[in-house]
């Protein structure tokens, strides 16, 4: 890694890191049509990745990285809400069909069309709702520059790792502004390796290891692979609700339960004796470190997490939340959606919430509710 010095410092955004991270994990192919404000990602994209499919639509963009996914390429795509309320269906395809992929969703103001100029941070309980049936599906959130490179990679990771596709949850400030930023401290990234069919017995789509089938391209000429979006066995035949079948489909559930427990990313800055905790996410994270800094110079004891592992939720977010006697969190609309995924509609008693809409949320709004 270069010298951490002044000379490494640069002009960039977070797009530029998010696609050069993911090129380093070994995503390949950016599938895409322009929507605003993902578009630099897709100018990126088309500049770095080995394969660049303008598609015509963000229907077809989902069915296009489908396949190639199938061929044993690691695709990955930018949209905002408008998109990818049209990639759904698709999106239930391939997790089904457990094809890895990566979907940057960049969010901007609804609801519909919304305002595309304006960020927000509303699509948060539409992600939770993305798969039928309730099944989940793993997000991650960037809140810094750091964050758009580490977490790109690792949401690679995770979608090879666990063959399903993962949505990388950011907003319109975050991947569009520039700002002077030092290069060396960005770490090393490998690329992550699937985990290939390699023991010479006939190959069965679906039949699980440690909860996730290995992988053999449709490309490869040696063993048949079937891939069903429907339901279906271990072999991939399609199938309407035999034991096997029922048991395939409750590990669609099962596998990214459990096997995101190693990929609970958060950050958590405890201060001592401190009765109240800071909680917010992605581009309001930036406002809570300022809010926290500002009350520790004036002598305000105050914890922060900032939760990177969205969906499925971890556990242990509850568990430091339960310690404290005061809770706020911050987060870019005007009805508490992580709140609400954390504690339902009936949030405990020491929860306050700071909300906003057509407007980032300020320092100034965290202070005044952690004082009040």
């Amino acid at each position: 890694m270069p010298e951490k010095t002044k000379a490494n410092r640069t002009l960039i955004d977070g797009s530029r890191l998010i696609i050069e991270s993911l090129a380093r994990a070994g995503a390949n192919a950016f599938i895409g049509y322009p929507i605003t404000p993902a578009n630099l990602l897709y100018q990126y994209g088309s500049q770095r990745m080995e394969l660049m499919l303008p598609a015509p639509d963000e229907i077809t963009t989902l069915q296009w990285m489908s396949g190639l996914a199938a061929a044993g390429k690691l695709p990955i795509t930018a949209t905002s809400f408008p998109g990818y309320a049209l990639m759904l269906e698709s999106i239930n395809m391939a997790y089904m069909m457990e094809l890895p992929m990566v979907i940057i969703l960049v969010q901007r103001l609804g609801p519909a069309t919304g305002t595309a100029t304006c960020g927000a941070q509303g699509d948060l309980l539409l992600l939770k709702g993305s798969i039928s049936g309730g099944h989940p599906m793993p997000v991650l959130a960037t809140s810094s520059f750091e964050d758009c490179w580490t977490l790109s990679a690792r949401a690679a990771e995770i979608a090879v790792k666990l063959r399903t596709p993962v949505v990388l949850l950011t907003s319109k400030e975050e991947v569009m502004t520039q700002k002077s930023f030092n290069l060396a401290f960005l770490e090393p990234i490998e690329k992550v390796q699937y985990q290939m069919f390699e023991n010479g017995d006939t190959y069965q789509s679906y039949k699980p290891v440690n909860m996730v089938p290995d992988f053999l391209p449709v490309s490869q000429a040696k063993q048949q692979v079937r891939l069903n979006a429907s339901t279906h066995d271990q072999q991939g035949i399609l199938q309407h609700s035999n034991p096997e079948a029922m048991a395939n489909t409750l590990r669609l559930e099962q596998k990214v339960h459990h096997r995101m427990k190693d990929y609970q990313f958060y950050s958590l800055d405890e201060q001592k004796d401190a009765g109240c905790l800071i909680v917010a996410h992605g581009i309001t994270a930036a406002a809570a470190r300022d809010a926290a800094e500002h009350l520790r110079s004036r002598q305000e004891k105050v914890s922060l997490l900032v939760p990177k592992t969205l969906l499925p939720v971890p556990e242990i977010y509850r568990d430091i939340i339960n310690r404290y006697e005061r809770v706020v969190i911050a987060e870019e609309n005007i009805n508490n959606q992580f709140g609400d995924i954390l504690f339902g509609i009936q949030k405990p008693p020491h929860l306050r919430f700071v909300g906003a809409m057509g407007k980032m949320i300020t320092p100034h709004d965290i202070i005044k509710e952690v004082q009040s």
